[in-house]
C-alpha cells in the first residue's frame, strides 16, 4: 500500500550558485561518496532527499548525510540509509521506497513513492 508520495524540483543554476556561495553545504547535505559528483547529480540527489522527506510527511530525526543515493544492482537510483534514518523511516510505517531522478533543461527532479506495512525492505538500505 502506498503510504506517501514526494516530489521535488531543483533549479540547476541556482543550486550551483548556492553551493559556490556556501561551500560547507556539500558536507551538510551529502554523504562523503556523493560530494564530488557533478552539480546536476548533486541537485538530483538533493531533490531525492527532499522528496523522501515529503513522502514521509515530516523530517523529524532525519540527518541529510545519513540519506545516501546509490545505484542499485540494475544501475537505477536507490536509497542507502545510515544512522537512525532507517529507524525513522520504519517508524513512519514505510517498508519499501521507490526513487526516480532526472535532470534536463536546467532542472533536476526526483520522485519518491513510499510503501507501507510490514518490515522495511528498501533497496540497499544500511540501517
Amino acid at each position: 500500500m502506498i503510504t506517501g508520495v514526494g516530489v521535488d524540483v531543483v533549479g540547476l543554476e541556482r543550486f550551483a550558485q548556492t553551493l559556490e556561495k556556501t561551500p560547507r553545504l556539500r558536507e551538510r547535505l551529502f554523504a562523503e561518496s556523493e560530494r564530488n559528483l557533478p552539480v546536476h547529480s548533486l541537485a538530483a540527489r538533493f531533490a531525492a532527499k527532499e522528496a523522501l522527506i515529503k513522502a514521509l510527511g515530516r523530517s523529524d530525526g532525519l540527518v541529510w548525510t545519513d540519506i545516501e543515493i546509490v545505484p542499485n544492482e540494475h544501475g537505477d537510483p536507490d536509497f542507502r540509509l545510515h544512522g537512525s534514518v532507517g529507524e525513522v523511516v520504519a517508524s513512519h510505517g514505510v517498508r519499501r521506497l521507490h526513487l526516480s531522478m532526472t535532470h534536463d533543461a536546467g532542472v533536476a527532479m526526483a520522485f519518491v513513492v513510499a510503501e507501507g506495512g510490514g518490515e522495511f525492505l528498501g533497496g540497499g538500505t544500511d540501517v
